[in-house]
């Protein structure tokens, strides 16, 4: 009787994508950056703001799904998300988008008004681009940075802090550069497969093009990052310019990246890559361990 339970779940839990959370680890840099990471109180609130923009982002994923559930039956790995495969109709679907809009509304509550409008433009912003955007070339590309910015943001608002302005130009560069490398790969797969119905504005780009851009927003990422670290407001606030150290794991994550995408990458979802390769995984702990021990020096200090 569990296994049967277990297996009629299933379809629900994949239909969440609880996997794709991990783009919401963003709203966890307001909270590392502004030197609350050991405070109780704003790590609770950055753990419900955590929550309910999950919730929120799986049912933009519901709602995608139902949109686009005839392409999807021939895509290469889309086919067998939920919807498209059959094993949930589409009104079980729309069942399962009130019941978890319902759910991120509950963990909301306990959040203050700015970030719940932040979580709301994130939601309209991908209705629009689920049912039109994603057809323009170039704003296709910004809406999905958009949505990345939209999580440090709502991150900084859900605990009120301000974001260095320099942090927001590298989110920009970040976002960009994961949402290009997200249209590379669909390139890729389309020209792998040929039951693959191609995304319509995939057939304006190309992979000169792609490459092209991701240099662009690579440069960018790094430069911003490099400024940020020895920004005037940033060593006033940390006490130290050592930050600018953390850099070369920047620097190694962007090459390292480049490289998997040039090299092996035929995969349309960037934050699967992040969390896969393990070189990968090792440069981000470090690069992050490396902030912790640098930002909160003193606190560390103080316990000691």
């Amino acid at each position: 009787m569990n296994t049967s339970m277990s297996l009629s779940l299933k379809p629900y839990l994949y239909l969440l994508r609880p996997a794709q959370w991990t783009k919401n680890a963003f709203l966890f840099a307001p909270l590392v950056f502004s030197k609350h990471l050991f405070d109780i109180e704003y790590v609770r609130v950055a753990g419900l703001a955590f929550i309910a923009f999950s919730l929120v982002s799986s049912s933009v994923y519901i709602l995608n799904d139902i949109a686009d559930r005839a392409a999807d039956r021939a895509h290469p790995t889309k086919k067998d998300r939920p919807i498209a495969s059959g094993a949930i109709s589409v009104g079980q679907a729309l069942i399962m988008l009130v019941f978890v809009a319902l759910c991120a509304s509950v963990f909301a509550i306990g959040l203050n008004v700015k970030f719940m409008a932040a979580a709301g433009i994130y939601f309209v912003l991908n209705i629009a681009y689920s049912f039109g955007l994603k057809r323009v070339i170039l704003v296709d590309v910004f809406v999905i940075a958009a949505g990345f910015m939209l999580r440090v943001l709502a991150g900084a608002l859900a605990i009120a802090v301000v974001v260095s302005p320099w942090l927001v130009l590298c989110t920009l560069f970040v976002s960009i550069f994961l949402a290009i490398s997200k249209r590379r790969g669909e390139l890729l797969l389309s020209a792998g497969s040929e039951s693959y119905v191609v995304r319509p504005v995939l057939r304006d780009y190309d992979l000169p093009l792609m490459d092209q851009l991701m240099t662009i927003a690579a440069a960018g990422m790094a430069i911003s990052y490099a400024l940020y670290t020895v920004a005037e407001r940033t060593v006033a606030i940390f006490g130290t310019e050592n930050l600018i150290f953390t850099t070369v794991f920047v620097l190694f994550g962007i090459f390292r990246y480049i490289f998997l995408v040039r090299k092996t990458m035929t995969d349309d979802n960037p934050a699967h890559l992040l969390i896969t390769d393990r070189a990968m995984v090792v440069n981000i702990l470090a690069w992050f361990l490396s902030c912790v021990v640098i930002i909160y020096s003193t606190t560390f200090k103080g316990w000691f």
